[in-house]
């Protein structure tokens, strides 16, 4: 590790290791992970939409515990929606069940491999600033206080994020944008192994619960839910309520608790000599608390960005905006946007409001119901309902597009190193 670099990348998650092998085929850069190892321990659902991470990786066995070709929504009194790659009509696999231990080393192997420094048990400790500039980052490594000078800081240290508030930035989220979650690992589970499961409802109250397979009778179960309503629970009183329904023959071989954003993009995410990805910049869907593909379009982003910088040789805030305009103007940038619309109104609705949402949706599907027909439908159960779904209408646009990403991905081979 050398006292300057180009770029420094804080964090060596999804979002910031995208970031360093983006930024290090021109560039200079420091990656650093304040964990011994990178991707652990896993704080992660680890399921991934194929056509989202076809952009940013090659498919490979030994990072995809499964291979998930739907998705079954359960509503409180037991309707259920399936979405499938068939329904869809597209042909294989609809999404991934990651080994995220494996595949974040395997992103954080390929910055190395295109020439960034990668130091664990590095943790940043400040930013060196000066008038008003990013200049590099206070970091203990080992017991030792060191500093490292860059032209460019990019901040992927998580939901919990300190780089952004030590350049000035306003990161904090409102109780009602808070994500808290709890999962088990668990063996002797008797789940469908290519589709996963949601619960919604009181039973995760502004949230859902999830089984997620990852083959041989093991599965990631779990439930997240927002912390303004916990009403004086735990996460982990909710999930363990949920396994003793669902699989109280099953055992548990590891436990996650964490959180993440369910908010909107933060107002800027970004300061002169710094910008901020992943979790970091609350780039999380609001909706469902995913954020592996969201993390790793806008690390892309924002190497490329400050590849243009170092080159140019210029770090304000001027030059750095085009990450946040080219990030807003994309598929997850505008996804981001809507869905956020979409939570503040989902988590107003009862249990009694989830039936009649779910017997719609599948009335759709089984009658082919034009979107007149159903609003005129739901004006009748719940106006909260029609206001939902009238955001849903216009994500059609980006529904499209994400539809043919999957369609124009089905080529695409699963391969052993």
């Amino acid at each position: 590790m050398r006292d300057e670099y180009d770029i420094v990348v804080v964090g060596a998650g999804p979002g910031g290791s995208i970031a360093a092998r983006t930024a290090a085929e021109e560039c200079d850069v420091l990656l650093i992970e304040k964990r011994q190892e990178v991707g652990s321990p896993v704080r992660c659902a680890e399921g991934v939409l194929k056509s989202a991470l076809l952009e940013f990786a090659h498919p490979d066995k030994k990072w995809i515990s499964s291979y998930i070709r739907g998705y079954r929504i359960f509503a409180p009194d037991g309707t259920m929606l399936e979405v499938s790659s068939e329904s869809l009509g597209i042909d294989g696999e609809l999404a991934y069940i990651l080994e995220r231990n494996i595949f974040d080393r395997e992103l954080a192997k390929d910055a190395a491999r295109v020439g960034a420094d990668v130091m664990v048990h590095t943790r940043a400790t400040g930013l060196v600033i000066e008038d008003g500039l990013v200049t590099g980052v206070k970091i203990k490594r080992l017991g030792e206080n060191l500093e490292v000078r860059s032209k460019i800081v990019i901040g992927a240290d998580g939901v919990e994020s300190q780089v952004g508030r030590w350049a000035g930035i306003d990161t904090a989220l409102k109780l009602k944008d808070v994500g808290s979650a709890a999962q088990y690992l668990m063996a002797d589970v008797d789940v469908a192994e290519d589709f996963c499961d949601i619960y919604v409802g009181s039973q995760a109250p502004g949230g859902y619960a999830w089984v997620f397979p990852k083959g041989e009778k093991l599965a990631n179960v779990g439930v997240g839910m927002l912390a303004s309503m916990l009403k004086g629970s735990r996460p982990i009183d909710y999930l363990d309520k949920f396994v003793s329904q669902h699989f109280p023959a099953g055992q548990q071989l590891a436990l996650m608790i964490g959180s993440c954003p369910c908010s909107d993009e933060l107002k800027t995410t970004i300061s002169s000599g710094l910008m901020l990805v992943g979790d970091a910049a609350r780039h999380c869907d609001p909706i469902s608390g995913a954020g592996i593909t969201n993390a790793m379009e806008g690390g892309k982003i924002a190497g490329n960005v400050a590849r243009k910088a170092v080159q140019q040789r210029d770090y304000s805030v001027r030059v750095l905006r085009e990450y946040e305009d080219r990030r807003r103007e994309s598929l997850f940038g505008k996804l981001q946007h809507h869905n956020y619309k979409i939570k503040e109104l989902a988590v107003t609705l009862s249990d009694n409001d989830l039936n009649k949402l779910l017997q719609l949706l599948t009335d759709i599907r089984s009658q082919r119901m034009g979107f007149t027909s159903v609003a005129l439908r739901l004006v009748a159960a719940n106006p909260k309902v029609l206001l939902i779904m009238r955001n849903l209408a216009h994500l059609k646009e980006l529904a499209d597009v994400l539809a043919k990403g999957v369609k124009d991905s089905r080529q695409a081979h699963v391969y052993d190193d």
